[in-house]
């Protein structure tokens, strides 16, 4: 039994051996073919680093010999692995920058139509979380619609614009939530006109939006609660466009998910409207 373990421990450490030779021979390696004035060597090599997935290797080496390749046959397939080792590198505005040159330089490559496609990309992976500003998710979108319109028949279409629907969803939830933001504040500044603006400015920008039962529930009860706690020389109007307000969202959405706060809050703008035409009779 002990001969076995001896055997097993010989071995295991046989074999890490191993893989520290092969490691060091294959770093060794790379350091000299790093210094080597040999381009097709680094070709080569560089080819080898992108294929078993060393993309920052392989970035480093084609760095070198891009310049050299300029004309050459090699060049569309250098330049394509280029472009591929700044977006595995997580480098996307380079990415992008790199894809877009391919693209012009390279029309009728096999390749450009998925090179076009994660130069629009690099831009998405760079849109930030909705809370935050969104000049990269504009520019995404953009670009996204730039390669929709000039590869209407590609295979990447349905990526493209499933993609598209994610940024735009987060350009909606960030306007909404503003808008949600002035109506939670609004006993705190009693400005409830602000939360009706911005939610009328959120439903004009996105009409089809999947937050539009919400806002307009959010912009009723925004002129709702300005009724409410309203003066009275200003109560009447005020009652008659959270009623207009409250129809128009029963009117889109007749079935709401929030009818069990609407009743109440209509009976009670009902009560107000008939208190004053008693007064007025």
């Amino acid at each position: 039994m002990c001969k076995f373990a001896d055997l097993y421990i010989f071995m295991k450490r046989l074999h890490y051996i191993f893989i520290f030779f092969v490691l060091s021979t294959s770093c060794s390696e790379y350091q000299r073919v790093l210094k080597s004035e040999d381009i097709s060597e680094k070709f080569k090599l560089g080819t080898s680093l992108f294929e078993s997935g060393k993309f920052r290797k392989a970035n480093t080496i084609f760095k070198q010999i891009v310049p050299s390749y300029r004309g050459k046959p090699q060049a569309e397939k250098l330049m394509y692995m280029y472009c591929m080792t700044f977006y595995e590198n997580r480098q996307y505005i380079t990415s992008n920058n790199q894809m877009e040159m391919f693209e012009l330089s390279y029309p009728k490559s096999e390749k450009v139509e998925e090179i076009a496609f994660l130069a629009a990309k690099s831009y998405y992976n760079l849109s930030p979380i909705y809370s935050k500003d969104q000049p990269e998710t504009y520019l995404a979108i953009e670009k996204f619609q730039n390669f929709i319109n000039k590869y209407p028949e590609s295979s990447y279409l349905d990526a493209a614009n499933g993609l598209v629907a994610q940024l735009q969803y987060k350009l909606e939830k960030k306007a909404y939530n503003i808008a949600l933001q002035y109506n939670r504040t609004g006993p705190f500044h009693r400005d409830y006109n602000s939360a009706i603006k911005a939610f009328d400015n959120f439903l004009f920008e996105f009409p089809g939006s999947s937050f539009k039962e919400d806002a307009l529930f959010y912009k009723f009860d925004s002129a709702y609660k300005l009724a409410i706690n309203s003066v009275k020389r200003k109560q009447k109007a005020r009652t008659d466009t959270a009623l207009s307000y409250y129809k128009s969202l029963i009117r889109a959405f007749p079935e709401s998910k929030y009818s069990n706060q609407l009743v109440p809050m209509h009976e009670a703008l009902v009560n107000l409207q008939n208190n004053f035409t008693i007064t007025k009779s």
